[in-house]
């Protein structure tokens, strides 16, 4: 399993040894050991260096010891350590001091122009030492000016430039992989904070989708059992006076049962995708997804479109017309308008509208028996408009249908979540109006 960014900084935190600027252990033990081969080789150069110069062998030693020392300070100081092998170049020593030194100043963060000022004064000054050592040992006689020039400057090339190439492309490639490093530690971070706001999304649609389904049971069992009630009624009272008028109630009350039970049973689906969201939750949760965010994100966006589309399947506008007829045969004097060029609308929508509706008739049947009802439907354009409004009640007589007072507030939250108006009160004349102006989703996603 590959670590993160954090992990390897933490790790290699850890097992920092703490000696002075190195960060690792084995990187102190490089640098000693280099700093210990250049001393025994400056020692060696300043043997010979202090029999040209007439100083005391002791002092060529000891320059030569205090020079090849210097390397263990490549990673604190590399200007000082490539600045120092300039300077003793007409000493003739410091060959891996010079290499080093360069190749630790190319590859670290030191700006450009100051790596190419340091490389190009040690590449002239090794060009004119070397220059005159082979004009001195070869001879004019023997070789001509050129030739010597050239000769000097094939080998100081050979010794400055791949040195200082091999470093600055070391120093690019560890540039770019920390660069790399840091990239992919960020959209980690921002993979997992995508993946907590999506689970936080999926716990808000999954509550969404529980009060919406609870609306949809509420608007289900409200309507279909208050009709069978109302016919049932019916029935008994006819059973014996009127026994075709009986059969006719009857068979309406089975339909309106088998009715109830299909949606019933369309509620209990999207009851069990619900369950299955909260499945994908909790597999999400895993530590084994909990490594790849990104197909957390996925798994949350492929059960809300599962959820989008569970949600499509629901009664439509053009279903109006039989939920009229419905009331209308339980013995509910209600009238239907429609206005406007008739239009389709999102599912959503049109499934809101009929809801209001029917949950409008069912209040009636409740709470206004016999109230001559009055359902304007308007399409315009953009938005449809419901309108269910009744008269004052024949009789105060009670219904006997229970309510628990939840249907106009959930008519206000289908038609509210959607960004409509609604409105619900007594009218003047002692009835009562429930209006409701959906916009059309769809065109509000297009214009945004």
């Amino acid at each position: 399993m590959s670590e993160t960014g954090d992990e390897v900084r933490t790790r290699t935190a850890e097992g920092a040894s703490g000696l002075l600027w190195w960060d690792r252990r084995r990187s102190a033990v490089l640098d000693v050991t280099l700093a210990l081969l250049s001393m025994v080789e400056c020692a060696f150069e300043g043997r010979a260096f202090a029999g040209e110069a007439d100083i005391p062998v002791a002092a060529g030693i000891a320059l030569g010891l205090v020079v090849g020392s210097t390397l263990v300070l490549r990673r604190r100081f590399p200007i000082a350590v490539v600045l120092i092998t300039i300077a003793i170049i007409p000493a003739e020593m410091g060959f891996l001091l010079s290499l080093v030194g360069l190749y630790t100043l190319a590859a670290s963060d030191v700006p450009r122009r100051i790596i190419a000022l340091l490389t190009g004064m040690q590449l002239v000054g090794g060009l004119i030492v070397v220059y005159l050592d082979l004009r001195s040992d070869v001879g004019p006689q023997l070789s001509s000016d050129w030739f010597v020039f050239f000769a000097a400057a094939t080998l100081t090339l050979s010794t400055v430039v791949p040195p200082a190439l091999l470093g600055m492309y070391v120093g690019a490639r560890r540039r770019l992989v920390e660069a790399l490093r840091e990239r992919t530690d960020g959209l980690e971070r921002e993979l997992l904070l995508l993946a907590e706001r999506a689970e936080e999304r999926a716990e808000w649609a999954r509550g969404e989708e529980r009060a919406r389904i609870a609306r949809e049971m509420h608007d289900v069992v409200a309507h279909r059992v208050s009709l069978m009630v109302v016919h049932a009624a019916a029935l008994q009272a006819v059973a014996l006076k009127d026994p075709e008028k009986a059969s006719r109630n009857a068979a309406l009350v089975g339909d309106m049962g088998r009715q109830a039970l299909t949606e019933l049973r369309t509620m209990l689906g999207v009851l069990r995708s619900a369950d299955g969201l909260s499945a994908v939750g909790a597999t999400a949760a895993t530590p084994a997804a909990a490594e790849r965010p990104l197909a957390k994100v996925a798994e949350y966006a492929a059960a809300a479109a599962q959820r989008e589309s569970t949600a499509a399947a629901g009664p439509r506008l053009g279903e109006l017309e039989q939920l009229v007829e419905q009331s209308r045969a339980a013995g509910m004097r209600v009238e239907l308008s429609v206005e406007g060029e008739v239009c389709g609308f999102a599912a959503v929508v049109e499934q809101t509208a009929f809801r209001v509706v029917q949950e409008a008739l069912t209040n009636v049947h409740k709470h206004a028996g016999g109230a001559r009802t009055r359902v304007r439907l308007a399409y315009r354009g953009t938005e449809v408009a419901v309108q269910v409004e009744n008269e004052s009640p024949v009789s105060a007589a009670d219904s006997g249908l229970p309510s628990g007072g939840n249907g106009l507030l959930g008519m206000k939250e289908r038609v509210t979540a959607l960004g409509g108006g609604f409105v619900s009160g007594p009218t003047d004349s002692g009835g009562f109006r429930v209006s409701a102006v959906i916009p059309d989703v769809t065109d509000a996603g297009t214009d945004a």
